[in-house]
């Protein structure tokens, strides 16, 4: 007993007892697709896209219907083979935002609204007076208009600081729908309770796709081309992925390190779908191998510095990381093993970027790389040292420990010519939108890990 009160902190190891994968070798064994019936996927897709494309440019179709229809494509996920038609329907509703050309009923003011916030344009809340009383409250004649108050709570979601209007929408809408939803009937139920449990803009775009596929199913005034190209699309960019995953499984079991570095956690699967997030389209198939890649490896590097390496490790390990120093005799074999493996992505990530003339990719994403390990340095110290820092020490760190601006170099490096040196430069400075980002990542992560350690 004397001998461990006397022997310090750093020297212990310690263990999170991550859980196993639950996946397994589930991807690489999985029997691929036929051939002959992608082929008659992609060639059907083909012909539905331009069926869909004549509904939305129609001249017959009022401009409240083509929202309507939109915002069914959006909800559907094979939006992005719109953009162009799309682009259109939205600057004709910004030019003619407070003029009578748009029907004015509750559900199309706050689906012109939300689509508007949506593509970047900051129209006033004023819009939904109309529908306040003069106490300044919403109208009570709303509460039986169940599709216009789901349409109005997730406009609300776009509210930002200092909107009282949307605060009150919000509130307004979230009570009458929770009291209305149990005596609806599908599909109206199945759309209300889906945004009251995950509003449309916080849910995952393939996740969502897949919801709104079994709810449109159910709605008679859904055109069936449309929910053909979303059924038909679904089913390409699954294959797509699995064929992704499969490559990107057989690089970790090729690693090893389920076996190899036991104390540090195996989530392939579940980094792949983060990546999903923010890149569903076939095209950005380099960007989620790179953004997936990245996450396992940040997920590890949080590992050895947040439970397994001791100070001296973690203190000789970041300076290796941070002169690029790839001489690694006097590091423990553990380290050895994970720094060899990191090498190694870099490395793919100079050869893939080189061959699209980017060359410069490689040294913005270890000088981040470089960021990220000091800040994980800065928290094993204050681990070490039983130091509970100052919120903006805090902050200041957590910035790179959230691991969002090393995630987003990554998908930088993996969006072609949109990923210039201009790009890097600009996320090198720390803007505004990566630092709010990483401080709310910082704080859901560290307040679900202390929910989960109580």
């Amino acid at each position: 007993m004397a001998l461990q009160e006397s022997t310090p902190k750093a020297q212990f190891r310690r263990t999170a007892e991550f859980h196993p994968s639950v996946w397994g070798d589930y991807f690489i064994n999985k029997a691929p697709c036929d051939e002959m019936l992608f082929s008659a996927w992609i060639k059907e897709i083909e012909v539905l896209k331009e069926e869909v494309r004549t509904m939305l440019t129609s001249a017959t179709l009022k401009p409240s219907e083509k929202l309507k229809l939109m915002d069914v494509v959006l909800r559907l996920g094979i939006g992005y083979h719109f953009e162009g038609e799309f682009n259109g329907i939205i600057e004709h509703a910004y030019n003619t935002y407070h003029d009578n050309s748009f029907d004015d009923d509750l559900f199309t003011v706050a689906l012109r609204f939300r689509l508007l916030r949506e593509y970047g344009y900051n129209v006033s809340s004023d819009i939904f007076n109309e529908f306040k009383d003069g106490k300044g409250n919403f109208k009570d004649n709303l509460i039986d208009d169940v599709e216009g108050l789901l349409s109005l709570y997730e406009a609300s979601v776009l509210g930002g600081h200092g909107e009282e209007t949307l605060d009150k929408a919000l509130s307004f809408c979230k009570t009458h729908l929770e009291s209305a939803v149990a005596h609806l009937v599908s599909p109206l139920a199945d759309k209300v309770s889906r945004a009251l449990k995950r509003p449309l803009l916080k849910g995952v775009p393939k996740h969502e796709q897949w919801h709104h596929i079994l709810i449109y199913q159910q709605d008679e005034a859904c055109p069936g081309a449309v929910l053909r190209l979303a059924k038909l699309d679904f089913n390409v960019l699954q294959k797509c992925y699995q064929d992704e995953l499969r490559i990107i499984s057989r690089w970790w079991i090729d690693l090893d390190f389920a076996t190899k570095l036991p104390f540090a956690r195996d989530r392939v699967i579940e980094c792949f779908f983060w990546g999903l997030g923010a890149f569903l389209e076939p095209q950005f198939v380099l960007a989620r191998r790179f953004i997936t890649k990245v996450l396992i490896l940040l997920s590890i590097l949080d590992d050895i510095y947040d439970v397994h390496g001791t100070i001296e490790e973690l203190e000789l390990f970041t300076e290796k990381i941070e002169r690029w120093d790839t001489s690694m005799e006097d590091l423990p074999d553990y380290m050895k093993l994970f720094f060899e493996a990191l090498i190694g992505f870099f490395d793919e990530i100079e050869q893939e970027t080189a061959k699209e003339g980017r060359p410069y990719c490689v040294h913005y994403s270890r000088e981040m790389l470089k960021n990220q390990a000091r800040a994980y340095l800065t928290e094993a110290r204050w681990f070490n040292q039983d130091c509970v820092p100052q919120l903006e020490e805090y902050r200041r760190a957590g910035v790179y420990t959230s691991c969002y601006p090393m995630a987003a170099v990554a998908w930088i490096c993996g969006m072609a010519e949109t990923g210039s040196k201009e790009a890097f430069e600009w996320m090198s400075k720390n803007p505004k939108i990566v630092v709010a980002s990483s401080d709310i990542g910082r704080l859901m992560d560290d307040i679900t890990s202390h929910e989960v350690r109580k």
